[in-house]
């Protein structure tokens, strides 16, 4: 990945964007896809669309921009926050974090609080639910957190971005804003190969809340296929349960991207997908999803009577947790494999089931 990539990557990890609360990092998308789309546009809840017009047929390729977090729910008569989840935040990996309110008026650093081990009995350790946990951030009373932050003031993990050993790198909210990444980067390679289709590269909002913004685009937007790029489980690590590490089905990081099927994966974009992926020498990955996805593919393949979708995988490991892992190498092999599809499609009338 060159430099640039790398720092619209970092630009985007380290711009926290809490599901409902995206603009901050949107306005980081748009501003990128802006040097090469023919056209960029958002719409009333932030979900932004950028095009490069073609002649063929119309493809996009969207991954979601919202990340997992926290909100305020209340302050106590000690100033201490009270706080209830922003999507499917982990109760078991919260104490003890570093956290960063962002309120009106700018940051406010925090910390979850976890009861020091000298002060419980260890042999009854629970994890209490998110309701139940507090934000310390250093104040003695209500009134004065009250000067500094609001009730509804989202809360995200304090965001950073740490290099592992070779082209691994760890951080929170990877999930998905890699997708974001990847379908910027695809329109833009997409472009340099001269595509004759018409490509779109979508970040959608409040996917974590239930596949939101894919309902706003999915109706609002009419291609002739979708990809939905987001992370999957990587299944290569000691922490996943032995039954679900089968030799045939694992999921490995740095293996390349992850072509999902059954449920919402329309046939033939699967295989025209495979295809380019052999053309373009780029190792895929095979995942079942025989009832759902669990992503934006879900809410796209049913928009406007049924537009052909397909899930395409980043491998993740750690998911939900604020040290997502992922390898920068299965970002760059699906950007590049988008791009070979879009030019592979650009002769192609459509992607209907033949009966």
């Amino acid at each position: 990945m060159d430099e640039k990539r790398r720092t619209f990557l970092e630009t985007l990890l380290t711009t926290p964007s809490p599901s409902g609360f995206e603009v901050p990092g949107q306005r980081v998308w748009v501003e990128y896809v802006s040097e090469f789309a023919d056209e960029v546009r958002t719409d009333e809840y932030g979900n932004a669309v950028a095009v490069v017009e073609g002649d063929g047929p119309e493809l996009a390729f969207a991954g979601h921009a919202d990340q997992i977090g926290f909100i305020v729910a209340g302050i106590d008569d000690d100033g201490f926050i009270r706080i209830d989840r922003i999507g499917g935040t982990d109760r078991t990996v919260t104490k003890g974090q570093h956290v960063v309110i962002h309120a009106d008026d700018g940051t406010v650093n925090g910390v979850v609080g976890q009861r020091a081990i000298h002060l419980r009995d260890t042999e009854d350790d629970e994890f209490d639910d998110i309701v139940e946990q507090h934000v310390d951030i250093g104040v003695e009373s209500e009134e004065e957190a009250a000067e500094l932050v609001d009730v509804g003031d989202p809360i995200t993990y304090t965001p950073t971005v740490e290099d592992l050993r070779g082209t691994r790198l760890a951080g929170p909210g990877i999930d998905n804003r890699v997708g974001t990444w990847v379908a910027a980067e695809a329109l833009r390679r997409a472009a340099e190969r001269d595509a004759d289709a018409t490509v779109y590269a979508v970040s959608t909002v409040q996917e974590e809340l239930g596949l939101q913004g894919a309902k706003m685009v999915g109706f609002d937007l009419d291609p002739d296929a979708i990809v939905a790029i987001d992370v999957t489980h990587a299944m290569d690590s000691p922490d996943v349960d032995g039954e679900k590490r089968f030799s045939d089905l694992t999921i490995d990081l740095g293996g390349g991207p992850v072509v999902a099927r059954g449920s919402a994966n329309h046939p033939e974009v699967v295989a025209a997908v495979r295809e380019a992926a052999d053309e373009a020498g780029v190792p895929v990955q095979l995942q079942a999803a025989g009832i759902y996805t669990g992503t934006d593919a879900d809410a796209f393949f049913t928009a406007r009577g049924g537009t052909p979708s397909l899930n395409l995988g980043l491998p993740n490991r750690y998911m939900h947790t604020p040290v997502e892992v992922i390898d920068t190498d299965d970002l760059d092999a699906s950007a590049d494999l988008l791009a070979e599809f879009a030019v592979r499609a650009s002769d192609r009338d459509g992607f209907e089931v033949d009966i």
